[in-house]
């Protein structure tokens, strides 16, 4: 029992492989305050298909995305323009935190084989390291909008619990069904615009 004992503390000093110390995101580097509400930043969702045709697919999942986190009363969420400047480039959540003055980033992948997609999502407080949430959705790929649809309701409702607003969740994912169910996208567009 001893031996087992002291192999293990041997074992924890000096031989277990030393993990990465984490970057974490400076408040005093960040180029903007961090504002009194939760922030964001959506990186631009990479596209692991090795198919450059897939990019449209990538990009529409990414604005979607942003879309309707604009719609989250009390979180901040930096322009696609801001944010889609770091598509392509590998950076790190610390950098984007800090360039961007935001708290939270998300970022995620897209793979399609066949008919088959897979959406992978992850949410990390930069000023932590810490993965707050994480999900992959393995779809089906019938329906194009319908797809990015529904994993943007799921991605929304999934951190809107993790960000704190918990009691909103259920009438956002109402409204969210609502919202997007059986519309086409251009009439979308014209109703949250206030035209017909």
């Amino acid at each position: 029992m001893i031996v087992v004992v002291a192999a293990v503390a041997i074992w924890r000093l000096y031989l277990r492989p030393s993990t990465p110390p984490v970057e974490v995101a400076s408040k005093e580097k960040m180029a903007f305050p961090l504002p009194d509400v939760p922030s964001i930043a959506v990186l631009p969702f990479v596209n692991m298909s090795g198919d450059p045709k897939q990019e449209f697919l990538c990009d529409g999942m990414t604005e979607d995305i942003i879309t309707a986190l604009t719609k989250v009363p009390q979180l901040l969420v930096i322009a696609r323009n801001s944010t889609f400047t770091y598509k392509g480039k590998t950076v790190k959540v610390k950098q984007v935190s800090e360039e961007l003055g935001v708290r939270y980033v998300l970022e995620g992948s897209v793979q399609r084989s066949g008919d088959r997609i897979r959406i992978n999502a992850q949410l990390i407080d930069a000023l932590t390291g810490r993965h707050i949430w994480a999900e992959r959705y393995d779809r089906d790929l019938k329906d194009i909008f319908a797809l990015q649809d529904e994993i943007t309701i799921k991605i929304l409702t999934g951190l809107r619990v993790k960000l704190g607003q918990g009691a909103e969740v259920l009438r956002a994912q109402e409204h969210g069904k609502k919202y997007f169910k059986g519309k086409p996208r251009a009439r979308l567009l014209f109703e949250e615009n206030g035209s017909d």
